[in-house]
């Protein structure tokens, strides 16, 4: 399984639009996992994107339990191998909505993507790691050494807040672009010295003898949420079909505290992961409630605030040169379809 190059001359938003108009189709790994019922055609049906990371798992249990059903909304739910297929196939509109971070988001629209988050569904807080080899014990040791990321995703992102922190650039270290499994797999063979992963190749990196976490999201709080994005075209159409997803989500999560051993099973195989290491994962990510993420979405001064923390994580891919503009941000919370959710949760 494999999830959730910074090409020297290349931004990230530049990588995502070259992706949106080339003539090939960037979504060659995506898997369908759900079909249609027999009286709805696939252009009826939501076409929604997710890939492996703990907070997107419960994807899956709304589709195996028949959730999406029960909110009468028909979904094409797509599997991604790789998280960046799933980021620049919504932007190419191949699909309607993705399961994507709050700092790709931003990435997306400084590239001049119209998305809209319309949902949180969870915080990292310590799933996101940087994995280091044995004689590595301070940020400043990772001076000179090979790190390998996915360059442009928030575990890269991860790491050069931990630099910044440190008082390093990005050019005290040999920087290695890989997709996150094949850098998990650099760092386990020896060929890396650290490495920036997302869960559960974090499981694999460990495996390397002697390697250690150095940090993780837990040290940066808010500094990545996990989103369900539409595209602004298909919330504008389609706005009782962006309000069934949420309502789907919702009721996933109350599906899976009812029956958590059904549920853990679902999302351990999703993931491809024993039983016993999904659970594992359970305090790396802060899943949100509904009122956590009405809370979320108001106009805040920290990085618990939605806004406050698009517009720092724009400051800061400026900064770093991942982009040379910032992006407007002021349209890309839709907060209605959460509030309407809990008016109706009120009420029952």
């Amino acid at each position: 399984m494999k999830l959730r190059s910074l090409l020297s001359s290349l931004l990230i938003f530049c990588v995502v639009l070259t992706l949106a108009i080339s003539c090939t189709n960037p979504a060659t790994n995506i898997q369908t996992t759900a079909s249609t019922t027999p009286s709805s055609s696939p252009s009826q049906a939501l076409r929604l994107g997710f890939s492996a990371w703990p907070g997107w798992f419960p994807w899956q249990v709304a589709q195996d339990e028949g959730i999406f059903k029960k909110s009468n909304l028909t979904v094409d739910l797509k599997w991604f191998d790789g998280y960046l297929e799933s980021i620049s196939t919504l932007t190419a509109g191949q699909i309607d909505a993705n399961s994507q971070t709050l700092g790709d988001t931003v990435s997306s629209v400084a590239g001049g993507a119209d998305q809209v988050i319309v949902l949180v569904n969870d915080n990292s807080t310590g799933n996101d790691k940087i994995i280091v080899s044995e004689g590595i014990n301070s940020i400043a040791d990772l001076k000179g050494k090979k790190v390998a990321a996915e360059e442009g995703t928030v575990d890269h992102f991860l790491l050069l807040l931990g630099l910044k922190k440190a008082g390093l650039s990005p050019k005290d270290i040999q920087f290695v672009p890989l997709e996150t499994g094949k850098a998990a797999t650099a760092f386990v063979g020896g060929q890396v010295d650290a490495v920036a992963v997302f869960a559960p190749f974090t499981t694999q990196a460990l495996k390397r003898a002697g390697s250690k976490e150095l940090f993780s999201s837990k040290e940066f709080p808010g500094a990545i949420s996990d989103h369900l994005v539409f595209t602004r075209k298909f919330v504008d159409t389609n706005p009782d079909k962006v309000q069934a997803a949420v309502d789907s989500w919702f009721a996933t999560l109350d599906y899976i505290k009812a029956n958590p051993a059904k549920a853990n099973d679902i999302m351990a195989k999703r993931a491809g992961v024993s039983l016993d290491e999904y659970k594992q994962y359970a305090d790396g990510t802060k899943i949100f409630t509904v009122e956590e993420n009405i809370k979320a979405f108001e106009v805040g001064k920290d990085m618990n605030s939605l806004s406050f923390a698009a517009k720092e994580m724009s400051k800061f891919l400026n900064e770093v040169g991942l982009a040379k503009t910032s992006p407007d941000t002021s349209k890309l919370f839709d907060d209605r379809f959460v509030k309407a959710y809990a008016q109706k949760a009120k009420k029952t």
